[in-house]
């Protein structure tokens, strides 16, 4: 890791070329759902996790925009997309993503999550395989309920980031998704407004869709299916010090997947994409360069 302070890393990531998002909006029959393009090359379509726009895709959107065509959006009830009146599921959340990828005529895309976005990618590929060129899982699970029973250390920094002043809550939330050794090394305030700004929203706060969205993923698990996506080109990275997701779950999906390929940074936590941009878009541009091949 650089010296570089990680707000510097993620301004870089951002104004690497002119990255030209173009907004759009389409209307499902349970609300309307936001979504943005950017990239020319094959189709990513990038799924979020719990309480993140599409936005917070930003630092591989710029560094892999030139090679890639990235779909990126703000899953039901987050951002600029409606709730809707229907119970919140994973499979929903999968339809969604899916319905994006219809609205853009997409035959075939690879797809990329992250967390909670893992969960809903598993799905989207247990039920469309035909359709996915390949899977990217970062910091996730196969078995919500698992992610959802917290460790005593994950109780602990949730309740560090709900109680207290705003410069309370916002360090415990960072601390739920940095190393500490990361945080020592940086200016707390300026990582805050950084990650607001890429999550689309207050880190102090805790809106109530992530609850909503926690209890969907309670109530999910693809475990027993893992094995029905051997094949489908898989990459599956963890981070060393994720209290989230804790590296034994992305190696469990990597076992269960014959062909999947893991990798762990042993520096990082739970916002790996974030924290080592350029090293997760390495590894994301050979998965999916190399998928690709298999293609032709």
């Amino acid at each position: 890791m650089t010296d570089a302070a990680p707000g510097s890393i993620i301004d870089h990531m951002l104004e690497s070329g002119d990255i030209v998002s173009e907004p759009r909006t389409i209307a499902t029959s349970d609300g309307d759902l936001f979504y943005a393009i950017a990239g020319t090359g094959s189709p990513v379509l990038a799924i979020q996790g719990v309480g993140v726009i599409g936005r917070g895709w930003q630092p591989q959107v710029a560094g892999l925009s030139a090679q890639f065509r990235f779909l990126t959006f703000d899953n039901r009830g987050v951002g600029r997309s409606s709730r809707g009146q229907r119970p919140l599921t994973i499979e929903s959340m999968a339809a969604d993503a899916l319905a994006i990828a219809d609205a853009e005529r997409l035959d075939r895309f690879h797809v990329l999550g992250h967390s909670m976005g893992g969960l809903i990618a598993l799905h989207v590929a247990l039920t469309n395989r035909d359709r996915v060129k390949s899977l990217a899982l970062l910091c996730t699970f196969a078995d919500g309920g698992r992610a959802t029973r917290p460790s005593g250390r994950v109780l602990v920094l949730a309740l560090r980031s709900r109680i207290g002043t705003k410069a309370m809550r916002r360090k415990g939330m960072i601390r739920m998704i940095m190393p500490d050794a990361y945080i020592r090394q940086h200016d707390v305030a300026t990582l805050a407004r950084e990650l607001g700004d890429l999550f689309g929203r207050e880190l102090a706060d805790q809106p109530p869709i992530i609850q909503h969205q926690l209890r969907a993923m309670s109530q999910y698990s693809a475990t027993a299916r893992l094995h029905e996506l051997s094949g489908i080109p898989t990459l599956v990275a963890s981070a060393s010090h994720d209290p989230i997701a804790p590296p034994a779950l992305g190696k469990e999906i990597a076992a269960r997947i014959d062909g999947a390929r893991y990798v762990e940074f042993s520096d990082a936590s739970h916002a790996l994409p974030i924290q080592l941009a350029r090293e997760v878009n390495a590894l994301l541009s050979s998965h999916l360069a190399e998928a690709e091949g298999r293609q032709k």
